[in-house]
């Protein structure tokens, strides 16, 4: 059964699951898709075409699913995607895609906290973190797993890897590979998010490896490219190596 205050402004055409709860004073749009067993609280606003995932929930006074922020916006139909689980503080604002890929995607059991802005297109992987007042330039992607301290800000296009760690008040105009820390200004590799890789199961010789690959790439003297080159011909058939290897060859922005 749901339970929906008697303020709200909700269009014919939003769909509401079940066992949903909606708070005073909220406006959900044209063609919103609200999950089974989602919270909203007071004072939101859900922008058109917006999708909400199961038993995700969002608090108060936020934007979620309102049009870029980009010129090149034509008034196109394209979405704002929230996974399931996931949860969205106070002060929030989320917009949706423009046409150059039709959406932005939350993924599942993310937490953004108060105040965090994601632009249009952006991708956020499962399980990541956004601290309080993390902005997200257009197109950028956040892996499964990342953690990004608050008041961090990443230049449009950027991306940063699964498992990464980044310091409070970072600045990210090029790409954080993955499985690392990230700290200090200008933002550089402060060596492997070990206790996180702990915490997910990954052992002592996976991380030791990582931290070997690492080395080679940030602490040695050698150039990216016969870096690269080197970590290819010693750690072979290895799934973390093979994921930060992609990762670097996939860069547009360079690395940190």
């Amino acid at each position: 059964m749901n339970k929906i205050h008697p303020t709200n402004i909700i269009a014919d055409s939003a769909k509401i699951g079940n066992n949903v709860t909606i708070g005073a004073y909220n406006v959900i749009e044209d063609d919103v898709i609200i999950g089974n067993n989602v919270t909203i609280g007071n004072f939101n606003t859900i922008g058109q075409y917006t999708e909400i995932g199961d038993e995700s929930s969002i608090v108060h006074n936020s934007s979620i699913g309102a049009i870029p922020q980009d010129k090149k916006f034509g008034g196109e139909k394209t979405k704002l995607i929230i996974g399931k689980r996931t949860i969205i503080r106070e002060f929030v604002t989320l917009n949706r895609g423009t046409k150059a890929t039709g959406e932005t995607n939350i993924g599942d059991d993310v937490l953004i906290m108060t105040g965090v802005h994601v632009a249009h297109d952006c991708i956020i992987g499962n399980n990541a973190i956004l601290v309080n007042l993390v902005t997200l330039g257009g197109h950028v992607e956040v892996g499964d797993w990342a953690i990004l301290g608050g008041v961090t800000s990443v230049h449009q296009f950027c991306k940063i890897g699964k498992h990464v760690m980044l310091a409070a008040n970072s600045k990210v105009v090029q790409d954080v590979p993955p499985y690392i820390l990230g700290g200090k200004h200008p933002l550089r590799y402060a060596g492997i998010n070990a206790l996180g890789l702990s915490r997910r199961g990954f052992s002592d010789q996976d991380k030791a490896i990582i931290k070997k690959v690492y080395r080679y790439y940030f602490r040695s003297e050698l150039n990216p490219a016969i870096s690269l080159k080197k970590i290819k011909e010693e750690f072979q058939n290895n799934e973390h190596v093979d994921e930060i290897i992609n990762f670097m060859e996939k860069s547009d922005r360079g690395i940190i």
